[in-house]
């Protein structure tokens, strides 16, 4: 019989913790290769193993296990927390995590990780350098617009400032167009198809096939507008609470601003995004709140277009 390990994995080490037999083992390892091979000699071939995907530390340990056709689960972080909760558990502590862990494996189908191609965890890396790249350069504009609006800004902090922001923006293009390349090699099919629909563009499609590996992570369009954060919050209980509804904005940020800013052009040059945009614009809506359903839209043709591997058809039913 199987048993499902579960392991709580920080920077130096990882607690493991598993049901043996009706009592619970708990065994901690430094995080490197030597700790590695001594996990393994408590693995069998049919066993899980079972931890979070806590920064980049889980990487190298699920990587190693992986190699050695050991099945491995890595989870989102979250959904163990929401599993913690349910079971009000209050003890946070490293030996209660990986037990924790170990608890949710026994009682949900487990999926197994892949590893990624080189490409994609390059483009991974690039992609979040980026992110911290744009919050930088806003923080220096920020700042900037309000030393000037005091009136006595500095010459030589002025100078200062817009030389960061210069070299800031140099870098990041510098990265975009070295993730420009890479996608293209690693995702050149899909960003061509995806760029067929109209309102699309190629920072769009190639940030579309890089969250989702391709479209791979996903077996339909629902959990991918769950995945970027579009999916509606209905806000009710009773006849007293009636929130106002609002979307989830539990994914990507970078992402959502992407398709909010395609919607704006798709409303005019798609022809369903029109379509749609005429119709609710005749019921009402806000803009906002249309701008939202068109990107929601869009989310849809490019995961129904990355699936099928074709270019976008205008009257195609």
């Amino acid at each position: 019989m199987c048993k499902i390990i579960g392991i709580d994995i920080s920077k130096q080490t990882f607690d493991v913790s598993f049901k043996r037999k009706e009592r619970w083992d708990y065994f901690v390892f430094p995080n490197e290769e030597k700790g590695f091979k001594q996990l393994l000699n408590l693995i069998e071939q049919v066993d899980w193993v079972v931890m979070e995907a806590s920064g980049s530390y889980y990487f190298p340990l699920a990587t190693f296990l992986s190699s050695r056709n050991i099945k491995v689960c890595v989870e989102n972080p979250l959904v163990i927390k929401r599993f913690s909760q349910t079971m009000l558990y209050r003890a946070k502590t490293d030996k209660k995590d990986a037990r924790t862990i170990a608890e949710y494996g026994e009682k949900y189908d487990l999926k197994q990780w892949e590893q990624e191609s080189e490409n994609c965890t390059k483009l991974r890396h690039l992609y979040t350098r980026v992110e911290l790249l744009n919050k930088q350069i806003q923080q220096n504009k920020r700042q900037l617009e309000a030393f000037e609006s005091s009136g006595s800004l500095d010459k030589f902090l002025e100078k200062t400032i817009k030389k960061d922001l210069s070299n800031l923006e140099k870098t990041k293009h510098k990265i975009e167009v070295e993730m420009e390349r890479l996608a293209k090699q690693q995702y050149g099919q899909t960003i061509e198809n995806i760029e067929s629909i109209p309102g699309i563009g190629r920072k769009t499609a190639m940030m579309l096939s890089l969250i989702t590996d391709n479209f791979k992570k996903f077996e339909n369009y629902k959990q991918l507008i769950a995945y970027v954060g579009f999916s509606p919050r209905i806000y009710q209980s009773g006849t007293s609470v009636k929130g106002k509804g609002h979307i989830c904005k539990m994914g990507k940020a970078q992402i959502r601003k992407l398709l909010y800013m395609c919607s704006w052009s798709a409303k005019h040059c798609n022809k369903t995004c029109k379509e749609m945009y005429d119709r609710l614009k005749s019921l009402g809506k806000p803009e906002r709140v249309i701008k939202i359903a068109i990107a929601n839209k869009l989310l849809k043709q490019a995961f129904a277009i990355a699936k099928a591997n074709g270019k976008y058809q205008e009257n195609y039913c």
